[in-house]
């Protein structure tokens, strides 16, 4: 027998992307399988250095590694679930048993048809007493996931990551659909192979550089070896595993950090050991293109993020009157700051760093600069603040008041008014008008009933109002307190 039939032989281990819902269980039956692992491992969730773990069980009495990719539950991120499902050899689609098949759960059945890959079904919070198992699976059904026992082939567990009921089962179960789909498969690995990785993840390190985590399908890495990716080539510098250890090597079905790009690669990158780069067929988002200036209905954003994934979950998530100045992966710098200041854009921080000196500076330049560590939180903030830029156009009238006397005070004049609808307070603009004709406008800066300052008077009162800057108003003249 030849090296080569040996080698396809082996079963490497299966690479598993995680979809589902938001709060379907996704991390908690992560922690679950984290913790049924037989080899020791730092305390925490399960996605620790580099967005993807692996475990090890005892399977068939022989030690065994399961790759796990967490994707993202956002419905942001669908493109993101896309390209795991795509990367992976088997995906889990994760469905609470108590709710059902939701939104996302839907997207994630669509990234799975489309990746064509086996699919298991995970019922979780199996343990609760508000589990309604059949009315799941008939959703399920309904979504064209044709489910063992039920007219078809997919396989579906009930599971507690709680409990832990079913956990280890769902491990064997993994390891058994890969070995009856690599035995099914035409098309064979092998560690011999030209190398061939995925990118599911990429950032700029300040101190390191580009970094990326990788998943490689065919083939493998080493260290100091030449390899190629977008067009570009260069030395591996250095491949970290889940846990954080240097590797000389890594093959089939293993999740590495690399360093040595001479970039920041794109999510769903193919990276090759031979010369002919060749695009991953991988679900590629828009292009992220922008002009230099946005237009006055436009909102002006400079976008920085923990990671290239992230930034185009992000600007894809955007609402169309977004104009994405400039995104980068990394922290928010003083040229950010003053870029912001120089176009009149926010400046948006996803999981980055906000150094003291850089806040300081966007205060002392009123730079409007925030960062966000949950993606629907940045997207409604971003929705609101474009609502408001739609209302800056549309007045809004607070209340009027009719000016019945004068009083001399101090250096200045107190206007006697009478409130006739709505109200004023101090801090409002003002408008004095005179019949149809604008005499101007100005700001109240004091606000008194009687002697006693107040802050603000309503409809049917009667107060005493300081403005400035002062206007050539009479008695009569009616004020419009308005934004």
């Amino acid at each position: 027998m030849s090296n080569e039939n040996k080698s396809q032989q082996i079963i490497y281990p299966p690479v598993v992307a995680v979809l589902g819902h938001v709060d379907h269980g996704k991390t908690s039956l992560l922690d679950a399988i984290r913790s049924t692992s037989i080899a020791e491992r730092e305390s925490g969730g399960i996605t620790q250095k580099i967005g993807a773990s692996s475990v090890e069980i005892m399977h068939d009495d022989k030690p065994r590694t399961i790759t796990f990719i967490d994707t993202p539950g956002h419905q942001a991120f669908s493109q993101m679930r896309s390209r795991g499902a795509i990367a992976s050899d088997i995906g889990l689609l994760i469905v609470s048993s108590t709710d059902g098949v939701m939104p996302q759960t839907r997207e994630s059945i669509e990234a799975l048809k489309a990746s064509k890959i086996p699919i298991i079904v995970v019922l979780t919070k199996a343990d609760l007493p508000t589990k309604n198992i059949e009315k799941a699976k008939g959703q399920i059904l309904r979504e064209g996931i044709m489910l063992e026992g039920m007219g078809g082939d997919v396989p579906v567990m009930e599971v507690s990551a709680k409990t832990k009921s079913n956990v280890k089962e769902l491990l064997d179960l993994i390891l058994l659909v890969q070995e009856l789909h690599a035995s099914n498969t035409t098309e064979k690995v092998s560690s011999t192979h030209p190398m061939k990785a995925i990118v599911i993840e990429s950032r700029l390190d300040q101190k390191a550089g580009p970094r990326a985590t990788l998943i490689i399908k065919d083939g493998t890495l080493k260290v100091r070896e030449p390899v190629f990716i977008d067009g570009s080539s260069f030395k591996v510098r250095s491949v970290m595993d889940t846990e954080g250890k240097m590797l000389s090597v890594a093959t089939i079905g293993q999740a590495v950090e690399v360093l040595g790009f001479l970039k920041v690669p794109s999510v769903g990158s193919l990276m090759t050991s031979e010369p002919t780069v060749q695009e991953a067929e991988l679900p590629l988002s828009k292009e992220s293109v922008y002009s230099p200036v946005a237009n006055q209905e436009e909102l002006p954003i400079i976008l920085a993020a923990d990671s290239q994934g992230s930034l185009e979950a992000i600007t894809n998530a955007f609402p169309e009157k977004v104009h994405v100045l400039e995104q980068k992966t990394g922290e928010i710098t003083e040229g950010d700051v003053l870029h912001a200041k120089s176009t009149g854009s926010l400046l948006i921080g996803f999981n980055t760093k906000l150094r003291p000196d850089v806040v300081k500076l966007a205060r002392t330049e009123k730079v409007l600069m925030k960062n966000y560590t949950i993606i629907y939180e940045l997207l409604d903030e971003i929705a609101d603040v474009l609502e408001g830029k739609r209302l800056a156009g549309i007045e809004e009238i607070y209340g009027t008041a009719k000016i019945l006397a004068q009083f001399p005070f101090e250096k200045t004049v107190v206007l006697g008014v009478s409130v006739t609808d709505g109200r004023v307070a101090r801090g409002d603009k003002i408008r004095v008008m005179r019949g149809d004709n604008v005499i101007g406008e100005s700001q109240i800066t004091s606000l008194r009933v009687g002697k006693e300052p107040t802050s603000k008077v309503e409809k049917g009162h009667e107060a005493g109002i300081v403005i400035s800057p002062m206007l050539d108003f009479e008695v009569g003249d009616m004020l419009l307190s308005h934004e």
